[in-house]
């Protein structure tokens, strides 16, 4: 399967002064967007733990498995759904910020620890009341669907994990937050060509395609939201392409989507139809994805640099006009 409905939440700044309030507030959104049937449904970051009363991580980190993860991980289970379920836990000896994914049979398949906790003493020698980072070398997380990573809140500011997921092959980054992230976010949807959806404790929890373009976002009435995604994509640049969505759409209607960002001279080609593959139509239509068509420059550039002629290239697009319909 490579279709999958995402879904995510938005905490929508209602806090109690109690885990367990903070639990229960956000399981009654989990469980609206559970009546959408998702594939995987994202819960914000530390949403149990926001606004409690107290000094220090220990007092409040829980065991994984412990009662977030296992109240969460029987929603999974019934459903047949995964769940990212960020919580403070503590392991190891250790306090960690972390987003735990469960899979659909309620089991925990895998823990991204926050790779980049902010401080929270002016001499930054304490990050987020006692929370150690996780490894610089973010993990990826292969699903039913697809290949997915994380990021968690502040490590918006640091560009090169999400860079490392993009090299690591990731086609959708999920973000929890304490704040709603804002253009960065789309940046990195734009820079690395994946989906980013974010699920924040504030009043925006997003869905961000691969131009960098907001598909869904929540507010303060309406907190939960979904889409459903084809994981086999292709981000295309419009040189020597101009015509290829216009053809696409003749052909195939509905069954593909075509999506245009004038602004960035980009297009995304996204089947709605699981029985099509984007293989099949980089084949009938003759079109790369802009990665390739960089590299393609990239080699050049080499060659030249060198002091050689840059040599002939094939690409799929023959001989058509650059920068016109045909």
């Amino acid at each position: 399967m490579t279709v999958a409905r995402i879904a995510t939440i938005c905490q929508g700044r209602r806090f109690h002064p109690t885990v367990e309030g903070n639990r229960a507030h956000v399981l009654r959104l989990l469980d609206l967007a559970l009546c959408q049937e998702p594939d995987l449904v994202c819960l914000p970051e530390t949403f149990t733990t926001v606004s409690v009363p107290l000094e220090h991580a220990t007092e409040i980190a829980e065991p994984v498995p412990g009662p977030t993860t296992d109240a969460v991980a029987e929603r999974a289970r019934a459903h047949g759904c995964y769940m990212i379920c960020p919580i403070k836990n503590q392991r190891e000896g250790t306090i960690r910020n972390s987003a735990i994914l469960i899979d659909r049979q309620g089991q925990i398949a895998g823990i991204y620890d926050k790779a980049q906790p902010v401080t929270s003493s002016f001499d930054y020698t304490v990050f987020e009341s006692g929370v150690q980072p996780g490894t610089a070398d973010v993990p990826i997380f292969d699903v039913d669907f697809g290949r997915i990573g994380i990021q968690i809140c502040y490590d918006a500011g640091f560009p090169e994990t999400w860079q490392r997921l993009a090299d690591k092959g990731a086609s959708l980054v999920f973000w929890p937050s304490a704040y709603n992230g804002g253009f960065p976010l789309q940046v990195y949807a734009y820079l690395h060509h994946y989906y980013v959806v974010s699920s924040a404790r504030t009043d925006s929890s997003r869905i961000i395609d691969p131009l960098g373009q907001i598909l869904h976002q929540t507010d303060e009435r309406h907190n939960v939201i979904y889409r459903d995604i084809n994981f086999d994509y292709c981000v295309c640049h419009y040189d020597f392409n101009h015509s290829i969505g216009d053809e696409i759409m003749a052909a195939y209607g509905a069954r593909v989507e075509v999506r245009s960002d004038r602004d960035s001279g980009h297009f995304v080609v996204e089947p709605r139809d699981d029985a099509l593959t984007i293989a099949r139509l980089q084949h009938e239509f003759g079109f790369e994805p802009t990665a390739q068509y960089h590299q393609r420059h990239r080699d050049a550039y080499a060659e030249l640099r060198a002091g050689r002629a840059a040599p002939a290239q094939q690409a799929a697009h023959g001989n058509r006009p650059m920068h016109a319909k045909w």
